[in-house]
This record gives C-alpha cells, sequence and structure tokens, in this order.
C-alpha cells in the first residue's frame, strides 16, 4: 500500500500533463527516504485529448476515467482508487516542488495537521490585475487558512470525514472541503495549515480571458456561492480554447 497519492485531475491537459507528471515524480523522488512510496494518480476527467495516453507514457502508476467533466467527481475519482492514507491534490497545470511536497508530508506525519495547502506562484508574467488577485488570495489563503485548488493536501480521515470535495458543485470545491475539513479538525485539536513553501502553476487563464471574466468568476464563488452548483456560471474552470496554449 502506498504511504501518499498524488492525485491529478486531467481534462484535455495533453499539454501540460508531461511537465506536470515530470515534477511530480521528481518530488516524489525527493521525499522517498523520508516519507517511503507514493502512487501518482491522473483522473482523465472526460478529455477529447490524449489525455489518458499522455498520463501513461508520462510516468502515471494508474489513470483512471471519470465520465462526467466536473472538476470535484474526478479528485474523488481519484482518492477512491488509491488506499494510500495521505492525499495530494495537484492540477494538472501545476508544477510540484520537492521541498513543498516534503512540507507537506511532514505536517500530515505530526499529527497535528488534517490539512492544508501552499502559496501560488504564476509561471510567467501576468497582467497587474491577475498579479494582484494572486497576491491578495495568498494573504487570504495565510490568514484564514485556504488551499487553492492547485494543491491540497489531506489525511484521508479528514477527508472522508468532511465527505470528500462536495460533488453539487462546479468550482470552488476545495473552499467548502476546506471549511468542513477544518471543523472536523478544530473538535480533534488539529490544524488546518497553509505552507510557506509554493507550488507553481499556469497563467493561462489570464491569457484565455479577461480580467472581466476573470473577475465574475472569482465572485461567484467567493460572494454567491450558491451560483456554484450551476455548471454555466462557473463555466470558465471549463472552457478550452481550440488549441491549447503550451507551456512555457
Amino acid at each position: 500500500m502506498p504511504d501518499y497519492a498524488i492525485i491529478i485531475p486531467a481534462y484535455n491537459e495533453e499539454a501540460f500533463l508531461p511537465d506536470t507528471l515530470a515534477s511530480a515524480r521528481a518530488a516524489m523522488n525527493h521525499v522517498a527516504a523520508a516519507f517511503g512510496k507514493g502512487e501518482l494518480v491522473v483522473v482523465d476527467n472526460n478529455s477529447r485529448d490524449r489525455t489518458a495516453e499522455i498520463a501513461r507514457e508520462h510516468g502515471a502508476d494508474r489513470v483512471v476515467f471519470e465520465p462526467h467533466n466536473q472538476i470535484a467527481r474526478a479528485r474523488n475519482a481519484g482518492a477512491a482508487v488509491t488506499e494510500a492514507d495521505w492525499l495530494v491534490f495537484v492540477d494538472a497545470d501545476t508544477t510540484l516542488h520537492g521541498e513543498t511536497l516534503a512540507m507537506a508530508l511532514a505536517a500530515l506525519a505530526s499529527g497535528t495537521v488534517a490539512a492544508g495547502g501552499a502559496r501560488v506562484a504564476m509561471d510567467r508574467e501576468v497582467t497587474p490585475m491577475v498579479a494582484w488577485i494572486v497576491r491578495l488570495w495568498d494573504r487570504v489563503s495565510t490568514l484564514f487558512a485556504y488551499a487553492a485548488g492547485s494543491f491540497f493536501f489531506t489525511r484521508r480521515d479528514a477527508f472522508e470525514a468532511a465527505g470528500g470535495f462536495d460533488e453539487t458543485v462546479y468550482a470552488g470545491e476545495e473552499v467548502w472541503l476546506a471549511r468542513r475539513i477544518k471543523a472536523w479538525a478544530k473538535r480533534r485539536g488539529l490544524a488546518f495549515r497553509v505552507l510557506s513553501e509554493s507550488v507553481t502553476t499556469s497563467a493561462r487563464k489570464d491569457e484565455w480571458f479577461s480580467t472581466k471574466e476573470f473577475l465574475a468568476q472569482l465572485a461567484v464563488i467567493f460572494f454567491i456561492p450558491w451560483a456554484t452548483r450551476s455548471r454555466r456560471l462557473c463555466a470558465m474552470w471549463y472552457k478550452r480554447p481550440e488549441a491549447p496554449a503550451e507551456p512555457s
């Protein structure tokens, strides 16, 4: 049985997956001596491109298929196929650094942390508004203990007690899960920790969508949370351009 699993939900991610998987495998090698064997799981979320084949070709230990195109379901499907006690969710356009994974696993191994996340860095220069949003998110996540979906780690017992990711929502599922895990953890004297280390995630949405679209989607998540149950109102998180942007 693996000691931990890295779970990557992927929808039409053939362009980004090779780099993401390479970074995840390198991070796993970095922590192998201290934390044992990990498992690398990719969930093909009904992709129309070569996501599944690319995942197999680039070192995924398991590739599973989730037919319903919804990120919460994809994340839960990945958690369901592994027996690992520690779960690490990483987005398909995100670079995982070895020290970040080491800090996350050390936090879980301490017995005092139920779950957590990390700071977020962009892989290239972004517009001033998006840069401001990222800085604001880092402050908010650290102050109020929330994890971005690009990197979310948790004990399995905390994850299962909280009911996993909410499959009634199409965006912001990591915010809802963090709230439920924090409530569970508080009753047990455990913490939800946002690491000082970061993950590096793609700035592609800054290229694909306008600042207005970006702000509208964030407003839905934080100010009209019930609207996240509408796929139409969360459409930006599922759109892909005809020719996917190549990673820089």
